[in-house]
């Protein structure tokens, strides 16, 4: 660990006998012990390293991801990070604008990217899963990661877009890299990576948006190039954003939902088998798969005024981290909750965020959630961890590197 780091972490034990440190590795493998002392001890956590204050308990969170007049998130573009320069653009994405600026982008966008389409889909996703896992091999070793959890996404949104299927591969070449700027661990050569794949990217969908500009299909591009609302539309600029958003975070969230919510099941066999046996608990069991290891750890926004929080005062300017991850443990809310439990009650988790930058894909995730849970269940009788699993050493996004599994149809 750099000297710089350990005197940064010295510091913050000093002022308040705890540390939040993101970025070692056993917070990395299991973040939770460290949220459940943080909630109880220090609701609100000024982190040295992060040079920001750590929100933890689910009110909170709640509170500061819904109230946009009092808490900013088109703050992040201008904070001077080493991701700045990949992110930056003359159009920011709705998820860095606050109202109302926000408000129209998404009114616009809501108009092609909409529940309906997403129940429409839903029997061409329920394909795409039970072609790759009916193509899986059996009784070896096989990471679900590499065959599953990353494909399917990606497969699915190629779709949606109506994009070559032989481009697929450079869809998952270029949103990896762009994803890692939302991590404070990115290094000077990740940044340099991900501006080379942003480009790549953006020049990308210059080439598809004009070819639907003349000739329009039945796809979500399309969609979007006519999605009208009293003679607005989207910019150009705004209508590119909005592609790579929906690439970008379509793919993350849900490779890290099957790669967490599988391990979960895996780890906790008495709900897995109680998933096997009642199916019609599957959409109950994603969403706890959701708040019990979240794909979305930390979400985050900037103070537009001086608040008063637990005798502190966030000054205006100032970032707080909202930690999701531990707001979705919170047992103020949730009864038992480090306890895998598919037929909770009202699981009202904060996985997608809430107020208005709630995840715009969530009803997409879900759909291929289940999909995939639905689909490994029904055709593999036994499926069984063939090693420890990896995490990525991520801080903002929750997701594994490997899953390596054996899958036994008897």
């Amino acid at each position: 660990m750099p000297v710089a780091i350990r005197g940064l972490l010295a510091r913050e034990w000093l002022s308040s006998r705890i540390v939040y440190n993101p970025l070692a590795d056993a917070f990395h493998q299991n973040p939770y012990p460290k949220y459940a002392r943080l909630r109880g001890r220090d609701p609100l956590h000024w982190s040295h390293l992060v040079k920001g204050w750590v929100l933890t308990r689910h009110e909170d969170c709640d509170e500061v991801l819904r109230d946009y007049k009092r808490w900013s998130n088109a703050e992040r573009l201008q904070e001077g990070s080493d991701a700045e320069p990949a992110l930056a653009n003359d159009a920011p994405s709705m998820l860095f604008v606050d109202p109302p600026d926000h408000t129209r982008l998404r009114r616009l966008v809501n108009k092609a990217f909409t529940p309906r389409a997403i129940e429409q889909l839903k029997p061409r996703i329920a394909e795409i899963v039970t072609e790759i896992i009916e193509s899986l091999p059996e009784d070896e070793p096989v990471d679900l990661m590499e065959v599953l959890a990353f494909p399917v996404p990606v497969i699915v949104i190629a779709e949606m877009l109506g994009v070559p299927a032989a481009d697929r591969d450079d869809f998952k070449r270029w949103s990896d890299p762009v994803a890692r700027t939302l991590e404070p661990t990115i290094t000077p050569e990740e940044t340099k990576a991900a501006q080379a794949a942003f480009a790549e990217l953006s020049q990308y969908f210059e080439q598809i948006v004009a070819e639907r500009a003349k000739e329009p299909r039945e796809d979500l591009v399309s969609a979007l190039i006519a999605a009208e609302e009293s003679g607005d539309r989207l910019s150009h600029g705004e209508l590119l954003s909005t592609l790579r958003l929906l690439l970008v975070a379509g793919n993350e969230t849900t490779t890290n939902l099957i790669g967490n919510g599988m391990l979960a099941l895996l780890n906790n066999p008495d709900q897995l088998e109680r998933l096997r046996q009642n199916m019609g608990l599957m959409e109950n069991a994603v969403e706890e798969l959701l708040r019990y290891d979240s794909p979305v750890q930390t979400d985050g926004r900037t103070a537009l005024e001086d608040v008063e929080m637990y005798g502190k005062t966030i000054r205006k300017g100032q970032r707080v981290l909202t930690l999701l991850g531990s707001a979705n443990r919170d047992p103020r809310v949730f009864a038992n909750p480090n306890k895998l439990d598919i037929g909770r009650e009202e699981i009202r988790h904060l996985a997608f965020a809430r107020g208005i930058h709630h995840c715009l894909g969530a009803p997409l995730a879900r759909a291929e959630g289940q999909a995939v849970f639905r689909a490994l269940l029904e055709t593999f009788p036994r499926i069984e961890l063939a090693e420890a699993p990896r995490y990525k050493d991520h801080v903002v996004l929750r997701g594994l590197k490997s899953l390596r599994v054996r899958l036994h149809r008897s």
